[in-house]
């Protein structure tokens, strides 16, 4: 992953009050001493929020690991709180199955596409 203040690593959507993360696919190559920043990046368009949504669009991202889960859960925790809630959705086979046997699974709803990650929250 390159310098963390490019945006491009991460495309933000806002929908109504629902923002939609997408990291871009490199995401696996993040270093850990650039957790901190790219966290706050992230998390950086909620600051107004009052109960922020979080969805996590995983669709690009073939492969992720410890770091990027770093990533997650430090949003996941920024999100809660702040009484809000943080989702996933497009995870690919491999991702969904580390989500699995890390039992992360069962703090996020995982979601198989953006459009029933926003119903679901709306």
């Amino acid at each position: 992953m390159s310098d963390p203040h490019d945006q491009e690593d991460f495309q933000f959507e806002w929908h109504g009050n629902t923002l939609v993360i997408t990291p871009a696919s490199d995401v696996e190559q993040m270093r850990w001493d650039l957790i901190e920043q790219a966290a706050d990046i992230v998390m950086t368009p909620l600051a107004e929020q009052q109960a922020p949504i979080v969805i996590f669009d995983l669709s690009e991202v073939n492969y992720f690991g410890s770091v990027f889960l770093a990533l997650l859960l430090r949003c996941h925790k920024y999100v809660r709180s702040r009484g809000g809630e943080m989702v996933l959705c497009g995870t690919s086979p491999g991702a969904a199955e580390l989500l699995r046997i890390t039992a992360l699974d069962t703090l996020w709803a995982l979601y198989d596409t953006r459009d029933d990650a926003l119903a679901a929250v709306d």
